[in-house]
């Protein structure tokens, strides 16, 4: 048996990426994608089709080149979604503009515009999952969302405090990144031998699923961002892990059982802590350095990223 055969027994492993040739290889339950990703596979041949309807969709739709520039952008996220849920049996988590971060209401309507092109395409809102970023906003769009059946996906979670709003807000999934974690401390800290039994990222991990299952939240917890196997393995019994292809052939490769590391407590706390207003979580966030750096650095790159794809798009808008 290898190691992620092993793994899997533990903790359901999604992979992370729109590379089809590693979802067909893997046939995951689910995928997530998010803007990198997009903009890295969007031009494979699998997904040419994909790019012209979007081409084709948003100058229907007409309005200003912005609005076609959105619309091509949902869309061309949409298709690659809709080519990737063909593949597997689960979910497809599908971001929204990470610029909308910070403004609740800008999230719900977005959000609700690709469940509505999922839905076009035949797809119920049931099978996906809209990624938002971890900011205060956006959870409590999430939490909004949740109540119409569209069920979210907090990404760019770095801290227990985030973790705690999301699950108060009844957000079905949350995705803490382990790497940059470690990466932040890597940089800020260089004097520090981390190993698997003190790195940060792996330790918060551990500290959100503590903290969620004591009091017996139902948001599932899935483990994002790895920079080695090591933190994967160290986190096995977590609700999910997703992977990149380069980490799965790894665990692939190396044959051995991997022990149970996450363990939910048998006897869950019935009164749950009171919950945290907006002031108390602003609070409590910017006490932690490193999750206030690595969220807005996330948000600044995925924002990136969303204006390279626009800027391949818009010259075929005009």
């Amino acid at each position: 048996m290898n190691q992620l055969e092993s793994l899997k027994k533990f903790s359901k492993i999604v992979v992370d990426s729109g590379d089809m040739e590693y979802i067909e290889k893997y046939l995951p339950e689910d995928v997530t994608t998010n803007p990198s990703l997009i903009l890295k596979y969007w031009n494979l041949d699998i997904y040419n089709n994909v790019f012209k309807n979007a081409i084709i969709y948003s100058k229907k739709k007409g309005g200003n080149i912005q609005n076609k520039i959105n619309n091509a952008t949902n869309k061309i996220a949409v298709g690659m979604g809709v080519q990737i849920l063909k593949k597997i049996s689960g979910f497809v988590s599908t971001e929204i503009n990470v610029k909308h971060s910070f403004n609740s209401m800008n999230c719900i309507i977005e959000a609700k515009k690709i469940i509505k092109m999922y839905e076009e395409e035949g797809i119920d809102r049931s099978r996906v999952l809209i990624k938002l970023a971890s900011t205060w906003e956006c959870i409590k769009a999430a939490e909004e969302l949740e109540k119409i059946g569209i069920k979210c996906n907090l990404t760019l979670l770095f801290s227990l405090v985030q973790a705690q709003a999301c699950a108060e807000a009844d957000v079905f999934l949350i995705s803490p990144f382990i790497g940059r974690i470690y990466d932040w401390y890597q940089v800020h800290y260089p004097s520090q031998n981390y190993n698997v039994n003190t790195d940060p990222g792996v330790l918060s991990v551990k500290k959100i699923f503590n903290y969620l299952k004591t009091y017996g939240y139902k948001t599932i917890i899935m483990g994002a961002s790895f920079r080695n196997i090591q933190q994967i393995i160290a986190l096995s019994g977590c609700d999910q892990l997703t992977i990149s292809p380069i980490l799965l052939e790894e665990l692939k490769f190396y044959t051995g059982s991997i022990d149970k590391k996450l363990i939910a407590p048998v006897n869950i706390k019935q009164n749950k802590p009171e919950k945290l207003s907006e002031s108390e979580f602003r609070w409590k966030y910017n006490l932690d350095r490193m999750a206030v750096e690595t969220l807005s650095d996330g948000i600044r790159k995925f924002g990136c990223d969303q204006d390279n794809l626009e800027k391949l798009i818009s010259p075929y808008l005009i």
